[in-house]
């Protein structure tokens, strides 16, 4: 099977997402035998469905979501159901923040019963879906709790999820040894950031130059960013690092292997 990444979206503002300038499907991550979705937002399951070839949400070992907030989590029963086979099987586990199953839970406390487990992601903590080692490198600045994700592969690959956060120079340190770096660039430019708590594209320029990946994809996008060309900024963060930066697209994928073994061959 090998070792891929699919963004089944890129949108990451509630224009963006609420008119579908770009899909908010989440991202799908196969490692070899082990599948699992991160932040199924709106459109996931039938994103998924409609890849090409199709994503079978039934073969998923685990969904992990790094917040609450509803571009990240809205399909996130939907797509439990698809991996319990319409709750017919007791499989997958769900890994999520607790403030996720307080108040307004995210999680609909039916299908709770069918899961394998449900697993509270804390700051510094480390998880394992099948064979598969990751960790929560810190608490994310946001305005609900919200945690990151480092994956650590075979070949001492290690790949990186910087999701919605308020830029802060902890995150230099948590993501460091990052070989691919995957983050959420909603806002071209800061604005009002203490309410907003997103990085933009100077925070990325910063966050990239500190941790060095062997390349770097920007992803998550807001109207401003979408309007000034994602591909564009990740050409000027690249120029001004000397790193790959490359901007997702809606369906892209990322195949492990030839990226860093043939680095004329990135994405499909």
């Amino acid at each position: 099977m090998g070792t891929f990444i699919k963004f089944l979206g890129t949108a990451g503002a509630r224009i963006v997402v609420s008119k579908q300038i770009r899909a908010s499907g989440g991202i799908w991550f196969q490692h070899n035998e082990v599948a699992f979705f991160i932040d199924p937002g709106p459109g996931a399951l039938v994103k998924a469905l409609n890849s090409k070839p199709k994503l079978e949400p039934w073969k998923l070992s685990a969904i992990l979501l790094s917040h609450r907030h509803i571009d990240h989590a809205n399909d996130l029963n939907i797509m439990v159901e698809s991996m319990t086979e319409g709750n017919t099987k007791k499989r997958g586990i769900v890994f999520l923040p607790k403030d996720a199953l307080e108040g307004e839970k995210v999680l609909f406390s039916y299908l709770t019963p069918v899961l394998q487990e449900i697993v509270l992601l804390e700051e510094g903590k480390e998880y394992s879906i099948g064979n598969l080692r990751f960790t929560t490198p810190c608490r994310h600045w946001h305005p609900v709790e919200t945690y990151g994700f480092k994956f650590y592969l075979r070949d001492n690959l290690t790949v990186s999820f910087i999701t919605d956060t308020l830029y802060n120079p902890k995150l230099q340190e948590a993501y460091q040894k990052s070989d691919l770096l995957i983050i959420n660039m909603v806002r071209i430019k800061p604005d009002n950031v203490n309410a907003v708590m997103h990085l933009n594209a100077d925070d990325v320029e910063k966050l990239v130059k500190a941790i060095k990946p062997r390349m770097a994809v920007i992803t998550h996008f807001g109207m401003q960013v979408i309007l000034n060309k994602p591909w564009k900024i990740a050409e000027e963060i690249s120029q001004k690092t000397g790193i790959q930066v490359v901007a997702a697209r809606d369906g892209m994928q990322l195949n492990l292997e030839s990226i860093f073994k043939n680095p004329m061959q990135r994405t499909t």
